[in-house]
């Protein structure tokens, strides 16, 4: 998955969370560019 801004402004990406737990160990991580997925 990609994401475009072929427009002149400034693309802003917001993250929302939603349910009664909200910690950050219930992400499943498929790709990473930063080595967080699991092997």
């Amino acid at each position: 998955m990609s994401l475009e801004n072929p427009g002149q402004e400034t693309l802003h990406i917001i993250e929302v969370q939603n349910g009664p737990y909200l910690g950050e160990d219930d992400i499943v991580r498929f790709q990473d560019d930063y080595g967080r997925t699991p092997k």
